[in-house]
């Protein structure tokens, strides 16, 4: 291991003698433990990344083919209102964001429903902030 095969050999040790002694693997061993790692960083990779993504793409699927008229949402754009027209087979919804406003939003960019942002805070319940004003 720390003698090197010129030093080896000049002392009288045989070539092979030397690989053992140096443990120098071969190059297939070599080979197999690149391959080894390889194989574990794609495993861990697909693990760690892909599966939780492929998790979340199918529960935001199934949460939009569960949409129903009266469901408060959340869209990509940032907009709270609930659902005033919803038809099976068509991608267009329409939002009613209240006061009378109605907006029409493709099924796909409602990001959630009925999460904890869109739950109101009761009547009486104020910030601090608000009661020092």
């Amino acid at each position: 291991m720390f003698i090197s095969k010129a030093y080896a050999a000049a002392e009288g040790v045989s070539t092979e003698a030397a690989a053992a002694l140096a443990g120098t693997p071969s190059a297939g061993e070599a080979f197999a433990w690149n391959m080894g790692l390889i194989l574990v960083l794609v495993v861990m990779f697909y693990v760690l990344l892909i599966m939780p993504q492929q998790k979340r793409f199918k529960e935001h699927s199934q949460m939009l083919q569960g949409l129903k008229k009266g469901d408060k949402v959340i869209t990509g754009g940032g907009l709270i209102g609930r659902i005033e027209k919803i038809e099976d087979g068509n991608d267009e919804v329409v939002v009613d964001l209240g006061n009378n406003i109605k907006v029409t939003a493709l099924r796909s960019t409602i990001q959630s429903k009925d999460g904890p942002l869109l739950r109101s805070k009761p009547a009486g319940e104020k910030k601090d902030k608000d009661k020092s004003l």
